[in-house]
């Protein structure tokens, strides 16, 4: 859900981070970042940290090190409660995944979908026993808001949407970060909460206790939680995670890095409301109900290209050779024809390769497949790639 992207393993360009003004919003932890040397920049109206003084490459490698876990402030992100008799029935009325199926305490990524089957957002949503959790983009989260409205304006039916404005989200990210939490929630049986399950608990030896809802999930391709605390005990609690000698602070050039090689999508760039989820290759996240029953927007459209394979275009991961491919780079084929343009592009830290995404025409979206991308008036090899670039660190119950 993110910016920026690495010139070179050790250098940052930032494509869609703004230099900082003072007129940007803050999140809690704003004090917190300048504080141990954060570089704040403007992305999606909020003061946020793209890196820190150990570097990007540094913050990147350390997310993937076994036994570490990176901090990572994503405050900027919308919290929404939804409460109601009716709200499975409103929310499936605007995404694509089958919310009722879901258990107790169970999240699933799913999409925002307008009338041409386009992504308005992609979502992570979370059920609980009396109501939704649900965590939105930061830069979409007021387009949502309205749209959730105006929908619900015209639903017949018991929902409120209650936006959780108290309360900052950090992310703990890598292979050590259900060892690291388990010391401050003793009362999470971490072996039984696999990837993508939340759990409201506390942290006792937090600042004098803290109730936070805990979600085992990310951006990053590793494992870890995404967790919601109090706004008013957010530095308290980043500084207590920083007490461990296993973790490092990571700002947003880290996590575009880590997310691309995770074969993850930034919206607004590698999906849009002019893409939809059979072009961006998330099928998957349409539920077997959902696509029989539909009752979401678009539905027909996205069934049809799902069915009849109608669509033209398909989302691809690919390596280039030299410097990363930029987003809005063309890319032809053997005949110079354009066939597709980058979406997202990278050096790959862990690789140590340049990577990226793009839409390609479908007669070329085979693995393996070459093409290439101009730089500078130079041709640069392009290679159609399985994604994820790095295999996923996902925790799954034995």
């Amino acid at each position: 859900m993110l910016v920026a992207t690495l010139r070179r393993a050790s250098t940052l360009q930032p494509l869609h981070a703004r230099a900082f003004s003072s007129a940007l919003k803050k999140t809690p932890l704003y004090d917190f970042h300048v504080a141990v040397g954060g570089k704040m920049v403007d992305f999606a109206g909020y003061a946020m940290p793209v890196q820190y003084p150990a570097g990007v490459l540094k913050s990147h490698n350390h997310t993937r090190t076994p036994g570490n876990a990176s901090l990572f402030d994503v405050s900027h992100m919308g919290q929404l409660r939804i409460t109601g008799a009716d709200r499975v029935r409103f929310l499936e009325s605007i995404v694509v995944g089958d919310i009722d199926a879901l258990a107790h305490g169970e999240a699933k990524l799913s999409l925002i979908t307008n009338d041409q089957g386009g992504i308005i957002d992609d979502t992570v949503i979370t059920k609980y026993d009396d109501h939704l959790y649900v965590v939105v983009n930061a830069g979409n989260q007021e387009i949502d808001l309205v749209h959730m409205h105006k929908v619900l304006e015209s639903f017949k039916g018991d929902v409120k949407i209650e936006r959780l404005t108290d309360r900052a989200l950090v992310a703990l990210q890598g292979p050590g970060a259900a060892e690291i939490m388990s010391a401050l929630a003793p009362s999470v049986d971490f072996k039984e909460l696999a990837f993508m399950n939340g759990v409201y608990t506390s942290l006792p030896g937090v600042d004098g206790g803290m109730d936070v809802i805990l979600t085992r999930c990310g951006y990053t391709g590793e494992d870890g939680f995404e967790i919601s605390v109090p706004s008013a005990q957010a530095e308290t609690f980043a500084r207590t995670l920083l007490t461990d000698e296993r973790v490092l602070e990571a700002g947003l050039g880290a996590r575009d890095s880590l997310r691309l090689e995770a074969g993850l999508c930034l919206h607004g760039h590698d999906i849009t409301p002019e893409t939809t989820p059979i072009e961006a290759t998330l099928a998957w996240t349409i539920g077997k109900r959902r696509r029989e029953e539909g009752g979401f927007p678009g539905h027909s459209i996205i069934m049809d290209q799902l069915k009849n394979k109608t669509f033209t275009k398909k989302r691809v991961g690919f390596f280039v050779e030299g410097a990363a491919a930029r987003e809005g780079a063309q890319i032809f084929d053997a005949n110079d024809e354009v066939v597709g343009e980058v979406t997202s592009g990278t050096f790959s830290p862990t690789l140590k390769k340049a990577i990226g995404m793009a839409y390609v025409h479908k007669d070329v979206s085979k693995i393996g497949t070459e093409l290439y991308v101009k730089a500078r008036n130079k041709q640069q090899q392009l290679t159609i790639a399985k994604m994820p670039f790095v295999p996923a660190g996902y925790y799954k119950k034995e």
